[in-house]
This record gives structure tokens, C-alpha cells and sequence, in this order.
């Protein structure tokens, strides 16, 4: 018969409460885990966005757009190739994802300054882009000469598919010539690199 083996009571005690202890630890750290998985799997609403892709191509092509009607024809400006064209009244746009080429002609009695651009322009521009912010109006040398830039930054419309809205920027350039105003906006994500593109088209900007 095999010898039995007596383990002091003491023992036997502080063994339980190790043994309790373990099985303790291990369902607590269980639990721990799944309440992480839980809160990750939470779906929150898309902020708007703040990095959106929108740079245009480096190899972009442009070509020459010679407006045949509307209230001014005597101009020319390259825009990128390929782009969707939509015209209302007097503004023709130009629009590819998430970029814009917007121009505006309308008669003027004198050529636009950086106080009339500050005080006629950037008030309505409040009311009328949502969540306008940081304007700031300078006058910088173009190939057709001296003009008037407006930059600012606002948030696009909401998209239809995706619900989205961009953080946008946009250079707004006050071209005039004997009477008249041709208005030259670009705009796209704030973080996209576009500062060459709309170097080509802000600056292929002639008279004719």
C-alpha cells in the first residue's frame, strides 16, 4: 500500500488562496481585453476632412480656353485638360474631384485695389462660404501684371455619396483691362500641394 503524505493544514490554506488568487488574475485581464475590443469597434462620425488627397498631376496637361461668349470674351487662360465644364450667367467653372478653376467677368469701373477687395468682396464671402476663415488680400506680379489675390479657406459642399465635406483653400485673382474684371478662383484641399499648378494657370492669364 502506498504511503500517504499529510500536508499541514497551514499549508494546504495558503495553497488555496494562491491557486484563487491566479484564476482571479486571469478572468480580470480577460475581461479587461474584450472591454478595449469593445470601445475600438465603436463607430464615431466622420469629422470634416483635413487631408483629403487632391493633388493635381505633375504631368498635367493644360490647355488654352478662349471664352466665345458671355459679359467679356477678350482673354485667354490655360486649364488643366480633361476637366468637367460648367457655365452660369456670367462664371464658368472647371472641376475635377476635388479641385476647382473658377472665372467671373463683369464690368468695372475701376481697377480693383487690396481696401476695395477687402471691403467689398470679403464681407459677402462670410455669409456666403461656410466657415470662411483667415482672409488675407495682396497684390502680386502675373504675367499679365500686377493683380489683386484673395486667399481664404472654407469647407465644400457636402458630398452626395460619401457626406463628406473638404477643408478647401482658395486664390482669388482680380485681373482688369479698360473696364473691365475678370476674376480668376482656384481652389482645392487646404493640405493638397497645388502651388505650381496654379502658378501655370494664374500666371497663362493674357490680354487679347
Amino acid at each position: 500500500m502506498a504511503a500517504q503524505i499529510r500536508i499541514p493544514a497551514a499549508v494546504g490554506l495558503a495553497l488555496a488562496v494562491a491557486i484563487t488568487a491566479g484564476c482571479s488574475g486571469s478572468t480580470t485581464h480577460a475581461s479587461s481585453t474584450t472591454g478595449a475590443a469593445g470601445v475600438s469597434g465603436q463607430s464615431r462620425p466622420a469629422p470634416t476632412e483635413s487631408n483629403p488627397p487632391g493633388d493635381i498631376p505633375d504631368n498635367q496637361v493644360y490647355v488654352l480656353y478662349r471664352p466665345a461668349s458671355g459679359a467679356f470674351t477678350g482673354f485667354t487662360v490655360k486649364i488643366p485638360e480633361g476637366w468637367s465644364r460648367t457655365v452660369q450667367g456670367n462664371a464658368t467653372a472647371f472641376t475635377d474631384k476635388l479641385n476647382t478653376v473658377r472665372i467671373t467677368t463683369a464690368a468695372a469701373a475701376a481697377a480693383p485695389t487690396a481696401g476695395s477687395v477687402a471691403n467689398t468682396v470679403v464681407p459677402p464671402l462670410r455669409s456666403q462660404v461656410t466657415q470662411f476663415a483667415e482672409p488675407k488680400v495682396s497684390e502680386v506680379n502675373r504675367h499679365a501684371g500686377r493683380v489683386v489675390l484673395l486667399t481664404y479657406q472654407g469647407d465644400s459642399a457636402r458630398d452626395p455619396v460619401t457626406g463628406k465635406v473638404v477643408r478647401d483653400a482658395f486664390e482669388r485673382y482680380a485681373f482688369f483691362r479698360a473696364g473691365h474684371e475678370v476674376d480668376l478662383t482656384l481652389s482645392g484641399p487646404v493640405k493638397a500641394d497645388n502651388v505650381d499648378p496654379w502658378r501655370i494657370v494664374s500666371d497663362s492669364f493674357t490680354w487679347r
